[in-house]
């Protein structure tokens, strides 16, 4: 009853253009879950990124491997996926995070079973975590390990200094940008860690956290994030 009371009150709405729902059990209305793209098979079989590649590695793999074993998202970073996150992070809708793990957690459902149970979010800055209010990725992990019967641990990655928005930067601008700015506690020794975050793009953040990660004695990081963007030209 209380539940079909609040539904009544708070309809369940799309995720991502807020348009109210004939009912439960969906995240998108028809117009927008149309136009969803998923990642498509053929990706680099360690980073994700879009594209069919010579021995299966994409170039930035090839020329430099990264430091956690393999990294996943089941959407591409467009349309109503896109839109959904920048409600999530910029236009405060922290509830977003329990859908968007719930469907996080069914379209991975492949990876995440031989996944590491440990979930570590990338977590943000403490000014930037004051001014939003909340931290999108430790919410998504949150729910993403309650759902899937991981821990998600809080304090175990730390970003220690202060970055600039990835968005504009150019590769090699975000690798410096990023650079030696986590810091993880030493409860990560000997574990294997899920490194979780809404989007990849070029995975330099996610290679500074897994860096952090590793040098404090993890012996595994993964990565799995809702969206892949298609970085490489």
């Amino acid at each position: 009853m209380l539940k079909a009371l609040l539904d009544l009150l708070y309809p369940p709405a799309c995720i991502a253009c807020a348009k109210v729902l004939p009912g439960p059990g969906s995240f998108f209305c028809e117009t927008c879950d149309t136009a969803v793209e998923r990642l498509p098979p053929a990706c680099c079989r360690t980073c994700a990124e879009p594209g069919t590649f010579p021995g299966g590695a994409c170039p930035r793999c090839r020329a430099a491997p990264p430091p956690f074993s393999r990294a996943w998202a089941p959407f591409a970073h467009e349309g109503p996926l896109a839109r959904a996150i920048h409600r999530f992070k910029y236009e405060d809708h922290p509830e977003l995070a329990a859908p968007l793990a719930e469907l996080l957690a069914d379209e991975a459902r492949d990876f995440l079973g031989r996944a590491p149970a440990c979930v570590v979010a990338l977590p943000l800055h403490t000014r930037r975590y004051h001014a939003r209010k909340y931290d999108q990725a430790q919410l998504l992990a949150g729910v993403l390990a309650k759902r899937t019967g991981r821990e998600a641990p809080v304090g175990w990655l730390s970003r220690t200094r202060e970055t600039q928005r990835q968005v504009g930067l150019n590769e090699a601008e975000r690798a410096r940008n990023v650079a030696s700015a986590f810091t993880a506690a030493a409860h990560v020794k000997g574990r294997e860690v899920l490194l979780v975050d809404d989007v990849f793009t070029t995975g330099a953040t996610a290679r500074a956290a897994a860096t952090a990660l590793r040098e404090a004695g993890a012996v595994r990081v993964e990565v799995l994030t809702l969206a892949r963007a298609f970085s490489l030209t």
